[in-house]
């Protein structure tokens, strides 16, 4: 793929009228306020036929699953038909997912990462890893967003080191489970209905040795408390939050795949490498409308007699911008192919895409910062809003220092 199709023209050009439309006139409020994201991005999915197109999907697959489990229970061999196809996840639908991303980011990439953990992570570790029961009581309600999803996986003493630092635990009891823990800086959280939870299996043996199990809750459960949203520096669009959890008594049907032997691990890092090859998306909204403000405003201001435009050191930081942007339109385009034909980065693909593009976002919104000088440190110029929203990039889904380390290590393997 070299350039966009006139289908993801068409669509991009509609989604820039609903941003203007929908999103323009209540950046203040959802910005600077307290107002959540959700109706807005519900409004956008009816807008563009993504919850039906969820639904068909959903329905689809699931159809898919039941026919393969009848003809196993009568001892036929079933062939597997390939996720992209069974899912739909072709060359349009690829795009049809990422161009929301990139257009959104360029005036709020908080509600791209308030949608994502909600319709991608949450909805997809039950799509992937639950039983056809599970797939069906919470996986469609997330994918339209008629519930919103939160993933809870990190901890106030873990960050980077998501399982070895993990605290939380599940206690058998009788037929269900005891969970305990804390976990923060989760996504979704204060708003969350249906909560995926990970933790370790508590045996009385070594915490290191410990089992990692996923558990799904819900909103109300006694003993599950949840946070009102956390002030923080940027993404202020997404609401991010603590979980408590005070004996919380679950059945065994909130297990996740209903068995303690699933690979509970391997489905987060899964969900590693879904979060942050989403982050070349985001990034390059960022970079595009930080590139499209600094072009104006350098033709426009004038400094000296001369528009500020003519200056070299002001042409270096919009070359800068163009390469960036180049970059990771080709990396969108590289994810938009893969999916087409059915494949998925690995991790360490992945860690590599995210690694590029989130500095790539915070250095192009920086220089912005900087063109613009003291008013691109007030916020009516919005450069300010998007060097601080790019800053987290580098930080959630793994720090840079963990993209590195695990690049490193697949070079170093191989």
């Amino acid at each position: 793929m070299i350039e966009w199709s006139e289908q993801h023209l068409m669509i991009r050009d509609a989604m820039r009228r609903f941003v203007e439309a929908e999103i323009k006139p209540r950046l203040e409020e959802l910005e600077h306020g307290d107002t959540p994201p959700y109706d807005v991005l519900r409004k956008m999915m009816r807008t563009f036929g993504l919850d039906e197109m969820a639904r068909l999907r959903f329905a689809k697959r699931i159809a898919r699953e039941k026919a393969v489990e009848a003809a196993r229970a009568r001892g036929e061999d079933v062939p597997v038909e390939p996720a992209h196809e069974a899912d739909g996840a072709t060359d349009g639908g690829a795009g049809m997912q990422l161009i929301p991303i990139i257009e959104l980011c360029r005036y709020c990439p908080g509600m791209v990462t308030a949608m994502g953990v909600s319709v991608g992570l949450t909805a997809n570790a039950i799509l992937s890893k639950g039983t056809i029961a599970q797939k069906e009581r919470w996986a469609l309600d997330l994918f339209t967003l008629e519930k919103i999803g939160a993933w809870a996986i990190t901890e106030p003493g873990s960050g980077s080191d998501a399982f070895g630092g993990m605290k939380a635990t599940a206690r058998r009891d009788g037929d269900g489970y005891v969970l305990n823990g804390q976990k923060t800086f989760i996504t979704n959280g204060p708003y969350a209905d249906t909560i995926v939870f990970i933790c370790k299996l508590d045996e009385g043996n070594d915490p290191k040795e410990r089992k990692v199990l996923t558990f799904v809750l819900e909103r109300g459960t006694p003993g599950l408390t949840q946070s009102k949203p956390m002030r923080k520096m940027g993404l202020h669009s997404s609401p991010t939050g603590e979980l408590f959890l005070d004996d919380v008594r679950v059945g065994r049907d909130h297990l996740l795949g209903e068995t303690e032997d699933g690979p509970a691990r391997s489905g987060a890092k899964a969900t590693f490498t879904m979060e942050r090859t989403g982050v070349a998306a985001m990034a390059l909204g960022i970079v595009e409308q930080c590139r499209e403000r600094s072009i104006d405003y350098a033709r426009t201001r004038v400094q000296f007699g001369r528009p500020i435009g003519e200056f070299q050191l002001i042409q270096l930081k919009l070359a800068k911008m163009e390469v960036a942007r180049m970059n990771l339109q080709n990396l969108v385009f590289r994810l938009i192919e893969m999916a087409a034909a059915g494949k998925s980065m690995e991790l360490a693909e992945a860690s590599a895409c995210k690694l590029y593009a989130a500095q790539a976002a915070m250095e192009v919104a920086l220089e912005a910062v900087q063109l613009f000088g003291g008013n691109g440190y007030m916020a009516e110029f919005q450069v300010e809003q998007l060097a601080r929203d790019a800053k987290v990039l580098q930080i959630y889904a793994g720090t840079d220092e963990i993209q590195v380390s695990q690049i490193a290590r697949s070079l170093l393997a191989g």
